[in-house]
């Protein structure tokens, strides 16, 4: 069963992303800050990583464009999940790595389709 990575600050997006996925059949890992994020990717290996922007010390803009770098979490697929809806932020989010771009509120449903997709490759 794939292993997926959650980032973000949130207690009630963790949980909420969390049982969604977990209802669909994959593993789920949290971290609650990108510099924990970041650090359990590198160790974890996760198959995917659904990344928050808006977070306190490096955010999700970073950690995504640290993952995208470093040989060891390059080829993990990022999926920015986040609350800034704007274009900028969203070609932003692809230049540093992400994968795909998903604006919150995000419906489970719609959570497990970025899910598949980005699995799916």
């Amino acid at each position: 069963m794939p292993l997926i990575l959650i980032v973000d600050d949130s207690p009630t997006e963790l949980h909420v992303m969390q049982k969604a996925l977990e209802r669909h059949g994959y593993e789920i890992a949290c971290a609650d800050n990108g510099a924990e994020g970041i650090r359990m990717a590198r160790e974890m290996r996760p198959d995917l990583i659904f990344m928050d922007v808006v977070m306190p010390g490096i955010n999700g803009f970073q950690a995504t464009r640290t993952l995208a770098n470093d040989p060891d979490t390059r080829s993990i697929p990022v999926v920015m999940v986040t609350t800034k809806g704007q274009e900028t932020d969203r070609i932003w989010g692809l230049r540093q790595g992400a994968v795909d771009y998903v604006v919150k509120p995000v419906s489970p449903a719609k959570l497990v389709e970025k899910a598949q997709a980005a699995l799916a490759g």
